[in-house]
C-alpha cells in the first residue's frame, strides 16, 4: 500500500488502478511460467519491452540507452538505474503507461487494453479497483461458507462425478443439500459477474474474486431484492436462497432435491477451468463455526 501510494502522490494515478492491476498479476503467476517475484510488486515487463526489442544488452538498466532503444524501462526510485527488478521501478514504469493516456475511467480502461489486449483482463482489473476504492485497504482476503452455519444442511465431496442431463458431463463443484429458502451467502469479497438462468444451474450467480476465481452458485430459489450485475459484495452477504431450479427452461424446478451447487473457476490469463471447491468450503465451514462460538 505504501508503494500503490507514494506512486499516486508522484504521478497522481489513483492507488487503487495500480494495487488492481498488481492483484491481477498476481493471481495469474501460479497458473503461467513467470520469473520469480523479486519483490513485492507482481506486474510483469518482459526485457525486450523493457529494455527496447534492438537493445543488444536485454538486461540494461542504464536509463538513456533504454530510452535510445525505444524500451519502457524508467527509474522510479532517483538511483540513476532502471531496474526491472526493483518495485518502485516497475510500478512507476507501468504507472507511467496509465498516465500516458489519462487518470480517470475510461482512459485507464484504454491504457490496460493496450497494455494486456484482452478484454477480460481489462474487466478483471477494473472491478478489483471499484473494490479497492470501496473498502480503502487490499487485504479483501476473507471468505464465508455459502449458507449460515449451525443450520440443517449437509455435502460431501461430489466434484468430478459423472452427469447425464443435457448430455455426459462431469460434475464441477460441490452439492450443498439444505431446505428451500435457506439463505444463500456470497463466499468472498468480489464483484457480481452473472446473474439470470442457466439451463443446467438454474437461478445463478457468479462472483469473481480478488484472487481472479470465479465463484458459481447454482439452483437458486431466487435472488436478493435489487442484486444486479456489477455490483459489489461482501462475505457473508445473503445474495439469494436455496432451491431446485435448472434442468429446462426458464422456471423449471423440482427436478432434484433442493441444494446449492457451489463451483470454482480459475482464469489464468488465457483459459478458464473448474477446480474442487470442497477442501475449501471445509476450511471456511471450520471459521465460521469458530467465529459462532466466540
Amino acid at each position: 500500500m505504501e508503494l500503490y501510494k507514494n506512486m499516486e502522490t508522484a504521478l497522481q494515478i489513483p492507488w487503487y488502478y495500480l494495487a488492481a492491476a498488481d492483484q491481477y498479476e498476481y493471481s495469474i503467476r501460479g497458473s503461467n511460467k513467470s520469473e520469480p517475484l523479486s519483490g513485492v510488486i507482481a506486474i510483469q515487463i518482459k526485457p525486450s519491452k523493457w529494455s527496447g526489442v534492438l537493445n543488444p544488452e536485454p538486461n540494461d538498466q542504464n536509463p538513456l540507452s533504454i530510452n535510445f532503444f525505444g524500451g519502457s524501462g524508467l527509474d522510479g526510485n532517483g538511483d540513476g538505474l532502471a531496474d526491472r527488478t526493483n518495485d518502485e521501478d516497475l510500478l512507476f514504469t507501468f504507472a507511467k503507461h496509465l498516465l500516458s493516456y489519462g487518470t480517470d475511467d475510461d482512459n485507464i480502461r484504454i491504457a490496460l487494453w493496450n497494455y494486456y489486449k484482452r478484454d477480460k483482463a481489462v474487466g478483471i482489473i477494473m472491478g478489483n479497483a471499484q473494490m479497492y476504492k470501496k473498502f480503502n485497504r487490499i487485504d479483501l482476503q476473507e471468505k464465508a461458507f455459502p449458507v449460515p452455519v449451525g443450520t440443517d444442511y449437509t455435502f460431501h465431496s461430489t466434484w468430478g462425478v459423472a452427469r447425464g442431463w443435457g448430455g455426459r458431463r462431469s460434475h464441477e463443484g460441490t452439492d450443498i443439500f439444505a431446505h428451500y429458502g435457506l439463505p444463500v451467502r456470497s463466499t468472498c469479497y468480489g464483484i457480481i459477474e452473472m446473474k439470470g438462468w442457466n439451463r443446467f444451474g438454474g437461478w445463478r450467480i457468479g462472483i469473481r474474486d480478488m484472487n481472479n476465481t470465479y465463484h458459481y452458485f447454482a439452483h437458486l430459489n431466487g435472488f436478493t431484492k435489487d442484486l444486479k450485475v456489477g455490483q459489489i459484495v461482501e462475505p457473508g452477504q445473503v445474495i439469494g436462497s436455496v432451491g431446485s431450479t435448472g434442468y429446462g427452461p426458464p422456471g423449471t424446478a423440482g427436478k432434484f432435491p433442493p441444494h446449492l451447487h457451489f463451483g470454482l473457476y480459475k482464469d489464468n490469463g488465457n483459459l478458464e477451468w473448474s477446480f474442487d471447491p470442497y477442501p475449501h468450503l471445509r476450511v471456511w465451514e471450520r471459521k465460521d463455526t469458530l467465529k459462532a462460538r466466540q
